[in-house]
């Protein structure tokens, strides 16, 4: 079971369980996380929705090598009304896959229209730190790091290009330009992060805050969410997401035409390794 669901009274815990590849993020734990997430939509009791990661870590990003591994799989599509990218070829099988499961299904969760809560511990990098910029807050422990390193691979940071929104624009460029890692309190001071609290803490912090959260009209915390959703697409979130995914299977394309590799001959132990 790629996701696990409990309810905690008015909190949905949404829970990646593939702690023995640092909740990596396979095709079938992103359908497992839009189930679980519209099972706590459509659940009246939920008020809160927090999104964990079992064992030491948040998640370590795209699954890139694991023996889950499934990209050639297809899958019911829910976020994007294109074809299946199974049995396509070239950029046709890259930008539906990844519409789909990355920049589409990340999109949708950020519209949930109940808040969310991402409870961060250890590694949270690449299609991880996806998985929580999605979410409306962050609880980090503070042995929480992040980072986006894809520009070792010649792409312009991960399909949810969110970066200058939840960074800035010049923290973002040194989270991108250098590839490395950046800790909890320094995310904290970008703003990214809303609290970042010691490790033993940070289950009983995180729930503490969804419980203050539960407590206002359901209908109200639909529509201030929406209201700040929508500004940040007013100050050019959604277009900007739109550009540089183009820019992001341009560099796919190219690394395809100068080697015989989309991801510039880059896998989990190299890309970890020249993290730090």
């Amino acid at each position: 079971m790629t996701v696990s669901y409990v309810r905690r009274d008015a909190v949905a815990v949404v829970t990646m369980n593939r702690p023995e590849y640092r909740n990596a993020q396979n095709s079938a734990m992103t359908y497992a996380l839009d189930e679980a997430f519209t099972r706590a939509v459509d659940d009246d009791e939920v008020k809160v929705i927090v999104l964990a990661g079992a064992g030491d870590h948040f998640s370590a990003g795209h699954d890139i090598g694991s023996p889950g591994r499934d990209v050639d799989v297809s899958f019911e599509r829910k976020a994007v009304m294109w074809w299946d990218h199974v049995g396509r070829e070239g950029g046709d099988l890259r930008f539906a896959r990844e519409m789909e499961v990355y920049l589409g299904m990340c999109r949708r969760w950020r519209e949930i229209p109940k808040p969310t809560i991402a409870m961060v511990q250890g590694a949270c990098v690449a299609g991880g730190l996806m998985l929580a910029w999605v979410c409306d807050l962050i609880v980090a422990a503070e042995d929480a790091f992040f980072a986006d390193p894809v520009v070792r691979m010649g792409i312009p940071g991960v399909e949810y290009f969110a970066h200058p929104w939840m960074l800035g624009p010049r923290a973002a460029k040194e989270v991108l330009f250098t590839g490395d890692r950046f800790s909890a309190q320094r995310a904290y001071e970008w703003g990214m992060v809303s609290r970042v609290v010691p490790r033993s803490e940070l289950e009983s912090s995180t729930f503490q805050l969804a419980s203050r959260i539960s407590a206002m009209p359901r209908f109200g915390l639909a529509l201030a969410k929406k209201a700040v959703n929508q500004s940040e697409d007013l100050m050019g979130l959604r277009a900007g997401m739109d550009s540089v995914f183009g820019l992001h299977h341009f560099a796919h394309a190219h690394n395809a035409e100068v080697s015989s590799d989309a991801l510039a001959g880059m896998d989990a132990r190299s890309m970890k390794k020249a993290s730090g």
